[in-house]
């Protein structure tokens, strides 16, 4: 993997020189765990004349879910009193006879970016901007086995659920049950605050679980996702509990049902992010659901459950393969519940087979 890290780093390193920055400074934990393979909290990384350093204000040594950082790559631990490793990084890159260092402006505070003038007053800070999680976009076969493997931990904790026996529990419980199976198959931790909503609450994006228990003939809403080596998934499924659906209900599944077909079919290579998300929304907009509808019918996962790209109705730009997106449209009735039908899908050209679903729990309509 070392190969792979270096080769990441002199991507940036090239695009920086091509407008006209020697040195970078990379602050957002997900661009240096991308970049250096490791990410201690608080650690940055310095792409310089001087050579390429993580500095860190703790001992590499650390958590393993914050990655194994690159044993070709130079670490400097900081003690207590040495600061703000960014602002170490800048006093560095300006003592290596830097003139420019190309900062992540969206990720440093105010203060943070004043001290690192204060420190290296000769050294020119110009935005790197976004060119980091541009890089991270198109995803290798080796992030791709860790999405692909976290989506199997995902099913699993999932499927055993829908084993178990949930009328009287609450939406709160089943949620730190989903999370603890997470981690019992091998995940590091959740991809994102695992979300169950049941009756009124279903059908809600990112409901916050409360203790409202599970009843006979409730909508049962899920979304989780597992964290495996970084990487971040997401599932969401809709069920009825207890009972034979009702009609509205089943209606209203089969809606949501065929606006997430149609955003999956629509992941091909070249297509536009909007179109993917007008394939979905038409169906539902059509159907008089388009007043609620959440602004995206999906989004890039990766080191962050919420990447680039997205798919929106303005969004900009057009797919490539190896990206992994969400598909995940939903609707709301207020007072009634809802269904909201999410998976991990990974964008491959039609001779491939076509977009490949990571995430393969069923999506029929099950009464548990």
């Amino acid at each position: 993997m070392s190969e792979v890290y270096a080769v990441r780093r002199g991507l940036l390193r090239d695009r920086c020189a091509a407008v006209g920055s020697a040195a970078a400074l990379v602050s957002r934990p997900a661009n240096v765990r991308y970049l250096a393979g490791g990410a201690p909290p608080g650690a940055v990384l310095l792409l310089g004349p001087g050579g390429d350093v993580l500095i860190s204000p703790r001992d590499r040594s650390g958590d393993p879910a914050d990655g194994r950082t690159d044993d070709q790559l130079r670490v400097s631990p900081l003690s207590a009193s040495d600061g703000d490793p960014a602002v170490a990084a800048a006093d560095l890159a300006g003592s290596s006879g830097a003139e420019s260092l190309a900062v992540e402006e969206h990720h440093l505070t105010v203060a943070r970016h004043r001290a690192m003038g204060s420190v290296a007053p000769r050294l020119r800070l110009a935005d790197l901007g976004a060119t980091v999680e541009q890089l991270r976009v198109v995803k290798d076969e080796e992030e791709i086995a860790c999405l692909r493997i976290a989506a199997e931990i995902t099913d699993q904790a999932l499927g055993e659920l829908l084993e178990s026996i949930l009328v009287g529990r609450t939406e709160r419980h089943l949620a730190l049950e989903l999370e603890r199976r997470l981690v019992d198959h091998g995940a590091d931790g959740p991809a994102f605050a695992t979300s169950v909503a049941t009756g009124p609450n279903s059908g809600q994006g990112r409901h916050r679980p409360s203790d409202r228990r599970v009843e006979e003939g409730d909508f049962l809403s899920v979304c989780l996702g597992a964290n495996y080596r970084g990487y971040r998934c997401e599932i969401g499924r809709t069920f009825v509990i207890g009972t034979t659906p009702a009609d509205w209900q089943i209606e209203l599944y089969d809606l949501v049902f065929a606006a997430q077909r149609a955003g999956r079919e629509a992941l091909v290579p070249g297509a536009a992010y909007r179109d993917v998300d007008r394939a979905a929304r038409h169906l539902l907009d059509s159907a008089g659901h388009g007043g609620g509808l959440a602004p995206w019918t999906g989004h890039g996962v990766g080191l962050e459950i919420d990447e680039d790209p997205q798919l929106a109705p303005a969004a900009m730009g057009k797919l490539d393969a190896c990206v992994p997106v969400t598909v995940e449209p939903g609707v709301h009735l207020p007072g009634r519940g809802g269904v909201r039908i999410d998976d991990t899908l990974v964008v491959r050209p039609e001779a491939d087979g076509g977009p490949e679903l990571l995430t393969i729990t069923t999506k029929e309509l099950l009464a548990l």
